[in-house]
Order: C-alpha cells, then structure tokens, then sequence
C-alpha cells in the first residue's frame, strides 16, 4: 500500500474535525485508530486505496458518535440537529459530506 493515501485521508479527516472544533485529543486518537484499521485492510485489498479516505471519515463519524454525538453536523438547515453522512456510502474516490435530511451534498472531505 501507498502510505501516502493513508496520510492524505488522515489530513482530510482532521481538516473537518478541525473545521467542526472536534479535534480533541480523543478524536485524534479515534482517527489515529482508524488509519491503522484501515492500512491493514487497504494492505489486503490494494484495489481499494481509492476508498481509504471516505472509509476513515466514516470509521471516525461511527466511533464518535458512540462516545460524543453526531459529528459532523449539518450546519446549513433549520430544524431538528442532524449530521453529514459520506456520500458514497462506502467511500469511494471523491468522498462528500452530504446532508441526511435533505440529501445535499455540502462539501467533499476535508473541505467543511
């Protein structure tokens, strides 16, 4: 595997952590948990570098939520606080922050 791709995921899952005020020590455990998760299954599938990064947002957003809440909220609509989901589902090159309300796509990973 090319660690590259595992450390340019890293920096965009931070990014939006940061972004989001997030960046806790916590956090940045859970993300340095995700990325070796991830490096071992991108070792046994190197077809699958292309899903690395959407793969760790989404590891961090389930591993967050079980401890602190939802992460990353939608910030964009009024009414009931929901969260940003990766759009697609199990990543995927060109990974989306998309809203679950309305199914809007607000920013791509690393960029809210």
């Amino acid at each position: 595997m090319d660690a590259s791709v595992i450390f340019a995921a890293r920096a965009l899952v931070l990014a939006d952590l940061q972004a989001r005020g997030r960046a806790t020590p916590d956090a940045v455990s859970v993300l340095e948990d995700a990325m070796s998760q991830r490096t071992w299954w991108a070792e046994q599938w190197p077809e699958g570098e292309a899903y690395v990064a959407g793969l760790v947002a989404q590891d961090v957003q389930d591993a967050l939520f079980e401890t602190t809440g939802r992460w990353p909220l939608c910030t964009g609509c009024n009414g009931p606080e929901h969260a940003l989901y990766i759009q697609p589902d199990l990543g995927g090159p060109d990974p989306m922050w998309v809203c679950e309300e309305t199914g809007e796509a607000v920013a791509p990973l690393g960029h809210l």
